[in-house]
This record gives C-alpha cells, sequence and structure tokens, in this order.
C-alpha cells in the first residue's frame, strides 16, 4: 500500500472530549434570503462553562460584521482561520451579533442551506447533522449545545412557504420591500444546532390534526410540490399511526403545537428529525399505489415513523457528542423495526431487518471498514452514518431487551426519559438507566466498543439414560487491527427443542452465553430433539451449529417462529453455494423440503412463501469469502441454484400464479403478500421457461392495478431479455416521465440488469433525464449498477465507478464517500480483478481533496495491510 498522502486530515478521538468553554443559552436568526446570496444575522447569548477562549465554526462563510455586548470586536480579540472562529477575553456571561453571507444558490454539497430543483420547482432548505449549521453561521456547532432558537425568515413573495423549527409567531410583509415577506418561528426546546431547520420555497401543504394523550391538539402538516401533494396521504396516516404507537407502548406524547414535514428531491439522506420540521428526501415520504412499489410505500411508513420517534430518542435527550450517534439511531432503528413489525408479519420484519443486517453490516465488519457500534476516532463524522452504527446499533437494544423482557424493559426506557430529558448525554448514560432492574445489563457496553461479528459453534449431546440433553456453545470474534482482543459478549441465544415425532415444541428458554465457551442443559428430555437456535435472530452473530441437513429440513416444515423457517433455508442455501468455504451439502434435501413446504405455506402466508424463495444475492454470499473471490463463479453458482429451484417446482408455478390473481389496490398485509408472492413466481417461471410465462408478464404489466405489479412484470422482462423488454422500457418511460421518483425505477431497473454492460450504464450516465445533482437519480444508476459484481470488478466497470467518485468529490462528498465504501472488499478479489481494483483505487486516491473520500479510500486501501 503506499504512504498515506501528506494532505490526510488528523483524527478526532473520543478520548478527547471536553465540554464547550461556553454555552450558548438563546439563539436569534435572521436569515434573508436574495438572488444571489443570503445574508445570516445571528445573536448568541452566552455563559462560560469552563476556561477557556469561545470558539466558534464556520464553514464558508463571509463574515461582515461581529460585536461583543454591543461594541464592535477589534481584530485584537479575535482569530478566524480555516473553519473557526476564536474570540478571546469574553466575559463570563457575552451576546455576540454576528453577520455573514453565504451562496445557498451555488451549494452542491447539500449541507447547511441550500438551493434545489430549479426554476419553479426550486427550493431553500437546510441538511445540518451533523455539523452543516457551521455553513449557516459561526457557532459551537457541536451537539452537546443546546439553546433556544427563534428564526426569522425574509424572501421574496415568489417564495411564499416560509418554514422554521416550532411554532409560527408572526409573519407579514416587510415594510420597506413590497415585494418581500418574512415569517418569525419560535421553538421553545432546548435543541443542538444541529436540528436546526428552514425552508423557503413554494409549495402546498396536506394538513390534518392529531389530539395526543395528554389533550395537545396538534396540527399536522406535509408540504410538497403541489403535483405531488396527492401523494402524501400515505405519509400522514403514517404519522397519526407512529404518534399513537408511540404513546401506547414507551408513553411519549409530542411535545409541540405543530408538526411539519417538507418533501424535497435533492437531499443526501433518507430523512432528517429536525425538532417539529422534519425534511424528508421525496422517496420517503411520497407514495402512491400508482408510482410506488409496495417495499417503498412500507419504507415510507418505517422511515416516518424512524423521524417522529426521534422526537424523543435524538430530540428530546440528544448526544453528547458524535461518538454517541448510535445512542439516538440504534435505539430509534429499534423503535421503527418494532412499529413496522405491529403493521405487518412479525416475521417477514424480522426478515427484512436481518437480511438488510447480513448482507450489509456483516460485510461491514468483516472488511476494512470495520468500527465499533461507538467509534473511537474519525476524521469526517459523515462517514460514520453506517449500518454498523445503525442496525447493529439496534440489535443491541434488541438484545437488551430480550434479556429484560418487556416489562422491565419498559421500567428502563422510562427512567431514561426521566432522568435525562433535555440532555446530551452517553451510552453509558443509557445502559445505566434501563440498568435499574438488572445490573448485568451494563455488560452489553462492550458490544459498543468492540468491532466485529461474534460466530457462535456449537453442538449438542442427549443422554438417553439421564433424559438430558446438553448444549455446548462458544464463541469466538475476529481481532481487528487497532483495536483490544476482543472478549466474550452477552449474547441472548433463544432456543426451542422440537420433538423429532410430533415436531411439537417440548422446551423453550433464552440461554445467555456470556463466556468464551459454556453448557446448558435441559432435563427432562423424553428423546433427543431437534434444536432450534437463535430464534427470531435474538442476537447479531454468526451460527455454526453442527446441524446435518436433515435438522434443518425438519425444522424448515415444522417450526412456529416464521424468521427462523427463513433462517433454516437461508443456512441450507449458504451450505449449497459456499462448499468452497467449508460448507459441503446437496441441494437435494432443501429441494425436498422446499418442495414440501412452499405449495402450503403459499395458501396461508404469502408474503412469508415469498421470502423462502430467497436466495442470498451475489454481494451477501461475497461478504463471507474472505480470499480468492471470483464474482463470476459465485454468481454463476447462484445462477445455477435458483434454476434448480425453479425447474423442481416447475410443474407448480402455473398453478401458484393462478391462485394469486390480480384485484383491485388494497393496502394491507395480505395483498401486499400476494402481490410479492406471485412476482416472485413470475420470475421462477420464466426462469424454468414454463410456457406462457412471457405472456403472463405481458399482461401483467398491461393490467396493473398498482406500481408493483407493472414494476414486477417489467423487471422480469428484462432480467430475461424478453424480446418486448425493450418496447415495455419505452412505455414504462412514456408513462412516468414526469415524476422523478418513478423514472428512478427506470434508469436502476436498466443498470441492475442480469445483462447489465459498462457501455449500457456508460449511456445511462449520460441520458438527459440523468441529474448529477441529485442523489435519488445518481443511485439510480451507479448504486444499482454496483449490485451486479461481475460487471463492476473489471477494468471498464471500476473505471466508470471511480470516475463517479472523482466527479463528486468536491460537489457531493457525503455521496461520494458512501461510494467508495461500497469497494471496501476489493482485497479479497481473485486475481487479476485484485489488482485491477487495487490500482484504481490508488488512482482515484491521487485525484481527491476531500476529507470525507480520503479518510474512506485511507480505510479501504487499508486492506491491503490487512
Amino acid at each position: 500500500m503506499p504512504d498515506v498522502p501528506p494532505h490526510s486530515p488528523s483524527k478526532i478521538n473520543l478520548k478527547d472530549y471536553k465540554k464547550p468553554s461556553f454555552d450558548v443559552d438563546i439563539v436569534h436568526l435572521d436569515i434573508k434570503l436574495f438572488d444571489d446570496h443570503a445574508q445570516v444575522n445571528s445573536t448568541l447569548e452566552m455563559t462560560r462553562q469552563t476556561a477557556g477562549d469561545v470558539v466558534l465554526f464556520g464553514e464558508d462563510l463571509e463574515l461582515l460584521s461581529i460585536t461583543m455586548n454591543g461594541d464592535k470586536l477589534a481584530a485584537e480579540h479575535y482569530r478566524q482561520e480555516a473553519g473557526k472562529l476564536t474570540i478571546h477575553d469574553a466575559p463570563d456571561k457575552v451576546t455576540f451579533d454576528i453577520q455573514v453571507r453565504i451562496c445557498p444558490q451555488t451549494n452542491t454539497a447539500l449541507e447547511g442551506l441550500y438551493m434545489a430543483g430549479s426554476g419553479a420547482d426550486t427550493m431553500f432548505v437546510t441538511q445540518c447533522e451533523p455539523e452543516g449549521f457551521r455553513k449557516i453561521t459561526f457557532y459551537p456547532d457541536r451537539p452537546d449545545v443546546l439553546a433556544i432558537f427563534t428564526t426569522r425568515l425574509e424572501a421574496d413573495k415568489r417564495y411564499p412557504t416560509l418554514l422554521a423549527n416550532g411554532n409560527l409567531v408572526e409573519a407579514g410583509e416587510v415594510a420597506d420591500a413590497p415585494n418581500r415577506h418574512y415569517a418569525i418561528w419560535h421553538d421553545p426546546t432546548n435543541k443542538p444546532s444541529y436540528l436546526f431547520a428552514c425552508v423557503v420555497a413554494d409549495l402546498d401543504v396536506l394538513t390534518d390534526t392529531y389530539t395526543t394523550s395528554e389533550g395537545r391538539e396538534v396540527l399536522l402538516e406535509i408540504y410538497a410540490k403541489s403535483a405531488d401533494i396527492d401523494k402524501c396521504d400515505v405519509g400522514m396516516q403514517a404519522l397519526k399511526d407512529a404518534m399513537r404507537w408511540d404513546e401506547v407502548n414507551y408513553g411519549r406524547a409530542y411535545d409541540l403545537d405543530r408538526y411539519m414535514i417538507v418533501a424535497v428531491s435533492q437531499f443526501n439522506m433518507g430523512a432528517m428529525e429536525n425538532k417539529g420540521l422534519n425534511i424528508f428526501n421525496t422517496a420517503c415520504v411520497l407514495s402512491s399505489p400508482a408510482t410506488t412499489t409496495d417495499a417503498r410505500s412500507f419504507s415510507v411508513k418505517a422511515i416516518i415513523a424512524h423521524e417522529y420517534f426521534h422526537n424523543w430518542t435524538g430530540n428530546r435527550i440528544t448526544c453528547r457528542d458524535w461518538f454517541q450517534l448510535c445512542l439516538k439511531e440504534g435505539f430509534t432503528v429499534y423503535r421503527d423495526q418494532s412499529f413496522s413489525a405491529d403493521q405487518q408479519s412479525s416475521a417477514v420484519q424480522r426478515i427484512d431487518d436481518v437480511a438488510t443486517l447480513r448482507a450489509h453490516q456483516f460485510a461491514e465488519d468483516a472488511g476494512p471498514l470495520a468500527h465499533p457500534v461507538r467509534p473511537e476516532s474519525f476524521v469526517e463524522i459523515n462517514n460514520f452514518y453506517t449500518t454498523t452504527v445503525y442496525e447493529k446499533g439496534a440489535e443491541i437494544v434488541r438484545m437488551i431487551a430480550n434479556t429484560l423482557g418487556p416489562d422491565d424493559f419498559r421500567k428502563g426506557t422510562d427512567e431514561y426519559f426521566r432522568r435525562y430529558d433535555g440532555q446530551a448525554v452517553t451510552v453509558e448514560d443509557f445502559l445505566s438507566a434501563l440498568s435499574i432492574t438488572d445490573d448485568k445489563i451494563e455488560d452489553f457496553i462492550d458490544w459498543y466498543r468492540q468491532p466485529g461479528t461474534p460466530v457462535v459453534s456449537g453442538h449438542q449431546n442427549y443422554d438417553s439414560a439421564a433424559k438430558t440433553l446438553t448444549i455446548s456453545l462458544s464463541q469466538q470474534t475476529r481481532h481487528v487491527s487497532g483495536f483490544d482482543a476482543p472478549k466474550p459478549l452477552p449474547i441472548p441465544v433463544a432456543t426451542a427443542l422440537f420433538d423429532k415425532e410430533s415436531g411439537d415444541i417440548v422446551a423453550e428458554r433464552m440461554l445467555l452465553l456470556d463466556q468464551a465457551a459454556q453448557t446448558f442443559v435441559f432435563e427432562n428430555v423424553a428423546s433427543e430433539p431437534v434444536v432450534s437456535l437463535l430464534r427470531a435472530f435474538s442476537a447479531p452473530v454468526q451460527l455454526n451449529y453442527d446441524y446435518q441437513d436433515a435438522d434443518l429440513a425438519f425444522l424448515l416444515k415444522h417450526e412456529t417462529n416464521g424468521f427462523n423457517r427463513w433462517q433454516v433455508t437461508q443456512m441450507l442455501v449458504n451450505r449449497i453455494l459456499l462448499q468452497g468455504q467449508g460448507a459441503k451439502s446437496s441441494p437435494d434435501v432443501y429441494l425436498e423440503a422446499l418442495a414440501q413446504t412452499l405449495p402450503v405455506l403459499a395458501a396461508d402466508d404469502a408474503m412469508l412463501a415469498a421470502r423462502l424463495l430467497d436466495i442470498p444475492s451475489a454481494q451477501e454470499l461475497a461478504s463471507a469469502i474472505h480470499k480468492d473471490y471470483d464474482p463470476a463463479l459465485v454468481k454463476n453458482e447462484r445462477n445455477s441454484l435458483y434454476k434448480q429451484v425453479a425447474d423442481t417446482l416447475k410443474d407448480q408455478w402455473a398453478a401458484l400464479y393462478a391462485t394469486l390473481p390480480m384485484q383491485s389496490y388494497e393496502d394491507n398485509a395480505e395483498a401486499r403478500g400476494t402481490r410479492a408472492l406471485r412476482n416472485v413466481i413470475l420470475d421462477m417461471a420464466l426462469t424454468a421457461d414454463v410456457d406462457g410465462a412471457a405472456d403472463w408478464a405481458q399482461q401483467q404489466y398491461d393490467n396493473a392495478s398498482c406500481m408493483t405489479e407493472r414494476f414486477g412484470a417489467l423487471k422480469a422482462m428484462v432480467n430475461h431479455q424478453l424480446d418486448l423488454a425493450d418496447d415495455y422500457l419505452a412505455d414504462f418511460y412514456e408513462r412516468f416521465q414526469a415524476n422523478d421518483l418513478v423514472i428512478d425505477l427506470w434508469f436502476s431497473v436498466q443498470a441492475a440488469a442480469d445483462d447489465v454492460t459498462p457501455d449500457k450504464v456508460t449511456s445511462l450516465l449520460k441520458h438527459a433525464d440523468f441529474d448529477w445533482n441529485t442523489p435519488n437519480r445518481v443511485r439510480s444508476v451507479i448504486s444499482a449498477f454496483s449490485s451486479q459484481p461481475t460487471v463492476l470488478w473489471t477494468a471498464e466497470g471500476l473505471k466508470i465507478y471511480t470516475d463517479v467518485i472523482k466527479k463528486l468529490d468536491d460537489a457531493n462528498p457525503v455521496l461520494a464517500s458512501r461510494l467508495v465504501q461500497v469497494l471496501a472488499r476489493w482485497n479479497t478479489l481473485a486475481e487479476p480483478h485484485r489488482q485491477i481494483a487495487q490500482d484504481q483505487l490508488i488512482d482515484l486516491q491521487q485525484n481527491v481533496t476531500s476529507k470525507h473520500v480520503i479518510e474512506s479510500l485511507d480505510s479501504v486501501l487499508g486492506a491491503a495491510d490487512s
């Protein structure tokens, strides 16, 4: 690996945390927006906490003036340097008035205050998490500085929508400028600057109300472009459902008179929980049956809930520092997953959660980007908005909830809210509150400190004379370079014993594996059972139990836990596909069990039946291969097994498809399950060359009642290269060319096609509708393309991919850095792919300048030394 470039930025370390020298008590902001710039006047009332100068952060700001307690600040009293304004000799109580000029119109990084859209669709919007507020004005921009904000917005009347956090205090015309108007907003709750938000635009609004359990009537508003306002009803209902759910399950009621959501097309994140004024990527709030797939619509509901739940887990109680990001995100993801499980099959929700974890977080843990759920250092905090922080963070909360049980977990969360409301806290504070009924909960701190995915191995021994079953379990976590040797972690292992004759459960227990190796004894077991471990995925670990294939097939047929039925199919499939990694299984047992189980389950739970046909993606399979990964070989073996499944059940596909007729659209779990299974069966039938299957695809597209049916048919036609695929792609474009989110689907289905080529990807990037300034559109091509490893890991494919990163490095470094992280497993490739990838990454390293991309590249290239 080459030497670290001389421009590599320095790291920030958790161990170096110090309280700020000054707190901010009250903030008054006056933001005046003009055609080519904005002027921001801020008044900061501050109080000393510790010895030291006043330190205010600021980036891309033109300082116009600064006064301290009404007096213009002399040059010798402050020092302005890159990213920072330091003021000397400030009294213990001090008020600063600061005027700056910024240029939202040229801010392509989509941080701070920036312009989104163009023409009549132009809007100005903020994104301040994690450190965007410093691009609006000079401020101690850190999460442990909480203040009361009052915001005045002023703009031309062509932007009638003027929004900021809190409650509307006043609005009117500007006295000496008849074409301009203003609005003043006041947020009565203390908040860190990362939760500040404002919007200046011309938007329509969908309104509703909700009366909280405390009797407060809350005005609910979702703002969007006029053409999109009819796609906001799903989001509004999800918001009301989330408000009610949080009251019932956590006793948390909303605390302001107004809750606002704004849909923005150009947004790096999915959504942002700014206090009382959530900013949402359009893809995460707009939904209608004709334009949104079931998966995306259900995701909209989950994300709406997630951002609402942040009002307590993130806003009312926030992070002391950005190392504690998992404190708000892990807990809130756990809450939104629990909410979603109540909206559909809990088994399918758990499958979705774990499938995401295994495909992305396990891969992160296995590669050079491995880091603890609470990182110990970073260069750019944006690089740590990862599946480890979010999804693994949620799994830790779930383990704690499983260990405590529902009653004690609720007591612990009630204590957390009571103890820390209005404060900026740490993971230790969280565990301290949750441990009020069981002090062993504090042992879970090592899950936050230690990187890597534990592997739980085990076997069983049945003593027929004593009627006892002994289960022996051990745990091992790989040692990640730069961290201490891993410790044994507390791992809850939900366990059930099944009678081999009847298929009934004869015993259930939650085992707590908290040592390197332990044995657990079940007594009064009449005959040797089949053991089901890690039920409902009770811990984020890899399981390596001494199962016979017949045991897994038995569990596929008899498990009462829907998640575990899916899990055993995944274990069988991985044994078949990863034989080069030590697995040894014939597909016969799997195919026979699947053939017996699928028809029965399809009639009972179509959504779960659809998921039983899951075969891990090429990326997920690659994450289990640590050396000499050959993308073509893995893809061929995966496709071969998929074809075997399709051929084995070939005689059943027509009958199953016929039992799932298209009907008028309904949005409920049963209808969504029917549509999901129909799409899977259509693809299987095309794979097996079932007579008439191509006609099914065309008929489904032509007669579709919703986007799930139409896009499912289109995807099948494209992936199977049906003769009319191009005609249907053209029809799809013609129907939906005015809808950006649907055209994102049109781009993605081509970029992720089984037969995609580098030339095709290049042509999509040059398409007239491709927009480099809209992250959704960039992801619709480049992220979809990266799902095809056989094309990505070639010289041509990597050249396209790294050229995109170079282009985005200055314009949108947050997005560019996240694209870099996709390449983290390059060092596991077989030659010549490995050398090709290393050469491209070194070239990239020599052609980027943002600290976001530099940090990610340093970590990714560090794989060469690991």
